[in-house]
């Protein structure tokens, strides 16, 4: 136990100087209550600051998958303070590595202005480039501002074809609004039972307001027609999950 003591009182020390291997170990030794009383918190909280100064240690090396985990832990406030601004700080050196997920973050960023001045051009921009590489929340938050015209020319064309690649890969919410533009007719054809099979593909993935929809038009001109043409199931729609 002494020796355990000891252990635990050099790690601290590590630690409090931001060694990350430390910090690890003596949450540890606060998970396992060797050395120190058990206490999860505590050990957690160290676990954290591990995980932060790691990813520091490894950002400041140039490691782009550590640049973007040590943005997610200053916006998340995972280990270190919250603060938007250093996220954007890392968020950006990674999307300029071309890390997609950090492309689409730091467009995020821009859009609702978070830790920079909102600005949805410079926020579009970053999710042209997170959705060239087949980012799918990209692509659909891609397609809801060339729809609505927000930090780009309004397009709805392009919008459709955004929503598309993401709906054809299984992406909830652009399977919803790929819905409404079939149902609407806006930038394509006006077509209830394509509207139909996309609310129907976004309920089966738990869209819950494709669920709603699909309760609402029940009954409506066309319902009928799509159901016998196999694109929707009667009996189902009142079933939570909607598939088959």
């Amino acid at each position: 136990m002494q020796n355990l003591t000891e252990a635990v009182r050099w790690f601290r020390k590590a630690a409090d100087q931001g060694d990350a291997k430390a910090q690890y170990n003596l949450g540890v030794c606060y998970a396992n209550g060797q050395g120190v009383m058990q206490n999860l918190t505590e050990a957690g909280r160290w676990f954290r600051q591990s995980q932060a100064a790691a990813a520091s240690q490894a950002a400041n090396q140039g490691d782009v998958e550590a640049q973007y985990n040590l943005g997610n832990c200053y916006r998340y406030g995972r280990g270190v303070s919250q603060n938007f601004t250093e996220a954007v700080r890392w968020y950006r050196k990674a999307a300029e590595q071309g890390h997609a997920e950090a492309q689409y973050n730091l467009g995020n960023c821009y859009r609702y202005g978070r830790g920079v001045s909102q600005d949805c051009t410079e926020a579009v921009r970053w999710y042209r480039k997170a959705a060239g590489q087949n980012h799918l929340r990209a692509q659909c938050d891609l397609g809801i501002c060339c729809f609505n015209g927000r930090g780009a020319a309004q397009n709805r064309d392009e919008a459709v074809r955004w929503y598309r690649k993401a709906a054809e890969q299984g992406h909830a919410e652009a399977q919803y609004r790929l819905g409404n533009c079939c149902r609407y007719g806006q930038a394509v054809k006006k077509d209830f039972m394509e509207a139909v099979r996309w609310y129907r593909e976004a309920a089966g993935n738990g869209h819950a307001d494709a669920q709603k929809t699909l309760r609402r038009l029940r009954g409506k001109r066309g319902w009928h027609e799509a159901f016998h043409q196999g694109k929707i199931n009667v009996n189902k729609i009142d079933d939570q999950s909607l598939i088959n």
